[in-house]
């Protein structure tokens, strides 16, 4: 009978033959204020696109912001868990931790994320404002902030 505690470690990254062939590719996506909650407009009225490591960023953004397993829309893979946090009773350190580890997974299932490091933490009250830096695979790096209330 197999054990029911494996000793092996899984990687979190799908098997190389899961991945699709060929490079990977950054695309055109639609700028969009965070802080307004609406979408970016140019001067003709158009929607702003963005290209390339722009489109990687908003992407990374867009995944911190949004709860996993919310919306059917979006696979099971994308999204962060900082909900759960608030019922877990840790120390501040041990959320900080936790942190770490939820944004690292989330932003790390992109194949266009090479790394996730480099956290910064402030809190107020119970809120937790962080900040990260997170390099894609073409050594891009770009200053991704976020918050949990706990």
């Amino acid at each position: 009978m197999p054990s029911l505690f494996p000793t092996q470690t899984v990687d979190p990254r799908p098997e190389t033959s899961e991945i699709k062939a060929g490079p990977v590719k950054f695309g055109k996506s639609w700028r969009f204020d965070f802080d307004r909650g609406d979408f970016v407009m140019t001067p003709t009225g158009r929607v702003a696109e963005a290209a390339y490591t722009d489109a990687w960023a908003e992407w990374c953004k867009k995944a911190l912001l949004t709860e996993r397993y919310r919306y059917l829309v979006y696979s099971r893979n994308h999204g962060q868990e900082f909900e759960g946090l608030i019922t877990r009773g840790l120390t501040r350190a041990g959320n900080e931790l936790e942190i770490k580890r939820i944004a690292t997974q989330c932003l790390m299932v992109d194949p266009r994320t090479r790394s996730v490091g480099n956290f910064t933490f402030r809190w107020e009250y119970d809120a937790c404002i962080f900040s990260c830096e997170v390099a894609s695979i073409h050594n891009e790096e770009v200053k991704i902030n976020g918050s949990v209330v706990i």
